[in-house]
């Protein structure tokens, strides 16, 4: 059952950005609780960011965790977290739980010790913001007694009441998995300027956590991420340190950014996946946009300026180490300062740029096409799976450069241009291995420019990376049920031969404007046909009318069972007894519609919502 509460309005500070950014109105969807879905995620997430003020008003924030399971769910939107910690030196820890001794609880009133936190799984890229108040902790010593230098082990246990939470998008984020170690800090340095080991950390970084507040009475924890190096240091000397990143397009609610354009304090911590080592800063913000940004960080729309004002690294503070897995195909290139490379735009961290070049377009319909490319440098690229997406970065040819506010096209000033399509071939195809080929529909800019594109032109695109996991899975005598809307087939195209088709179902309802992309699908797999069922609308209209009964006939003699109207809840539950699990491959409001009709199922969909 849907649940009602009140809305939380923005604040000043984040309508301020909204307007600045030209962000369309939209409700605040952060709710007033402890969602079901926040406390599963928070009771199965190996790594919580945690963040709160000082007694002089100054943002900290540190990274808990090490195993899932260190937070706990108590009802009526409480948590319970116990952790290992750094006591000594970890600056929340501290402001938290102070010095007291072994045993003796804190206890914070309602009025007090505001804090917000991002739980967040690296290895499913899942993560959720909270807010809310600390209502009592303790720190308590772990068996084992003291570490190397004599210092006792500590865990710290603390009671949180989740008042805001808010799901959020992976974007940027590099999978990690986690295990978890025992902290034994040791203070390598608590002066400015930073030492060389800081600035060896903020080098190979690809994530930091970052937490601001509005006028205190409210506060944010969230997390950047990009590739390695992402963020650049622009001064680091006797004189100040000052450290800039940018902002790469994202949700569009600017809530970190709305608090820091109010109350421009913010902390930040570093955390070293390797080591253990912890860079905790606290310090000023300016908020760069357009012509700004770009002069400080070429072709950044958006950026961030931080005035470190107080810096600690601890060696060895961390609860955990993490594992690389895949990086984020959504990651721009490093944006390099002025002062360090004019005019150069560098891939990445690494040199092998890797570019998809277009050899060939086929127009299926007038709106669907298939493109094919091939790979500059097939052994630097990520080998794709099956069920996998391309995402391929188009800033070169359609970005903006250095426009400040655009009235004409306001969203260009936060779109990276970076687009993910299926792979519609498959991986045991005819195609060469160094050649793939994407099926897709012109909705937009990026799409449009392709569509225009003439092949003999020699366009190549970077590729930024394969990802996803929209596997089907075939199990010995079972039917796979596959539910496809429109161009929603692209996944199932690319996976054709890896099935037994005999044992599989498709459920696929089309526009009678998209009839080509099936009669292209069953022309290169007649096979598949017969395991289908179409459901065609949109045949009102005379001239449409007569290009279906042109076509119907060549459907027919394929063996699909065609079917003139919208698909309906009885058509789905007709099949219920196939297998328990079903795959969809559609937008969002078919998948909305589905879902209710396959409530007792496991449902498998393609879920791309960076």
């Amino acid at each position: 059952m849907a649940s009602v509460h009140e809305r939380i309005p923005w604040h000043k500070g984040e309508d301020v950005m909204h307007r600045e950014l030209h962000v369309p109105y939209q409700e605040n969807p952060t709710t007033p609780f402890l969602t079901p879905n926040a406390a599963f995620l928070v009771s199965t997430a190996p790594l919580l960011a945690l963040g709160t003020l000082d007694d002089h008003g100054r943002p900290w924030t540190t990274l808990l965790g090490g195993e899932a399971g260190f937070i706990r769910p108590l009802g009526g939107s409480i948590l319970g977290i116990r952790n290992p910690v750094d006591s000594v030196y970890d600056p929340v820890i501290k402001i938290l739980l102070g010095n007291k001794d072994d045993g003796d609880s804190v206890e914070h009133s309602n009025k007090h010790r505001a804090v917000a936190a991002l739980t967040i799984d690296l290895a499913t890229r899942s993560r959720y913001k909270l807010a809310g108040k600390v209502v009592a902790g303790a720190l308590v010593q772990l068996d084992g007694g003291l570490d190397e230098a004599r210092m006792p082990l500590m865990e710290a246990q603390v009671v949180l009441k989740v008042e805001q939470s808010l799901g959020n998008c992976p974007k940027y984020l590099n999978k990690k998995r986690i295990v978890s170690m025992i902290p034994k800090p040791v203070l390598i340095s608590d002066a400015l300027p930073l030492p060389v080991e800081a600035l060896e950390l903020l080098a190979k970084a690809d994530l930091f956590f970052i937490t601001s507040s509005y006028e205190g009475l409210s506060m944010s924890t969230n997390h950047r991420g990009g590739p390695q190096g992402f963020v650049r240091v622009m001064q680091n000397d006797r004189s100040g340190t000052i450290l800039i990143y940018p902002e790469y397009s994202g949700n569009r609610l600017y809530q970190t950014l709305g608090n820091l354009c109010v109350s421009p304090q913010a902390g930040i911590v570093v955390p070293d996946f390797d080591n253990g080592n912890a860079l905790y800063m606290t310090g000023t913000t300016e908020i760069a946009i357009g012509e700004d940004a770009a002069a400080l960080l070429p072709r950044s729309n958006l950026a961030v300026k931080v005035h470190v004002e107080k810096a600690w690294l601890v060696k060895n503070g961390s609860s955990f180490r993490a594992q690389k897995g895949e990086p984020s195909p959504y990651n721009p290139p490093v944006r390099f300062l002025v002062t360090e490379r004019a005019g150069t735009d560098a891939q990445s961290a690494n040199d092998r740029v890797v570019y998809a070049k277009l050899t060939k377009k086929e127009l299926l319909t007038p709106s669907i096409g298939r493109f094919r490319f091939s790979i500059s440098d097939p052994e630097a690229a990520w080998r794709w799976e099956p069920g996998q997406y391309v995402a391929l970065a188009f800033e070169d040819e359609l970005g903006a450069g250095y426009s400040h506010m655009r009235d004409d096209d306001p969203l260009s000033l936060n779109d990276d241009l970076v687009r993910t399509f299926t792979v519609s071939s498959s991986v045991r195809g005819n195609l060469p291995k160094d050649q793939f080929e994407v099926t897709i529909r012109n909705v937009g800019k990026v799409t449009n420019f392709l569509f225009r594109q003439n092949v003999r032109a020699g366009l190549e695109i970077p590729i930024k990376g394969f990802a996803g996991t929209f596997a089907i899975k075939q199990p010995d005598g079972e039917v796979v049920p596959f539910i496809a809307g429109g161009i929603g087939i692209t996944p199932l195209l690319a996976q054709l031969p890896d099935l037994d088709l005999g044992r599989t179902k498709l459920l696929w309802t089309i526009n009678v404007r998209d009839i080509g992309l099936v009669v292209d699908t069953f022309d290169r797999c007649p096979q598949l046909a017969t395991s289908t069922i179409l459901y065609i609308s949109g045949g009102a209209d005379a001239a449409v009318r007569g290009q279906e009964l042109q076509t119907m006939p060549r459907l027919e003699q394929y063996g699909a069972q065609i079917l003139q109207r919208r698909m309906v809840a009885s058509d789905v539950q007709g099949y219920q007894g196939l297998s328990t699990t079903w795959y969809i491959c559609a937008g969002p409001k078919l998948r909305q519609a589905l879902l209710p009709w396959l409530t007792d199922k496991k449902v498998v969909h393609e879920d791309f919502d960076y």
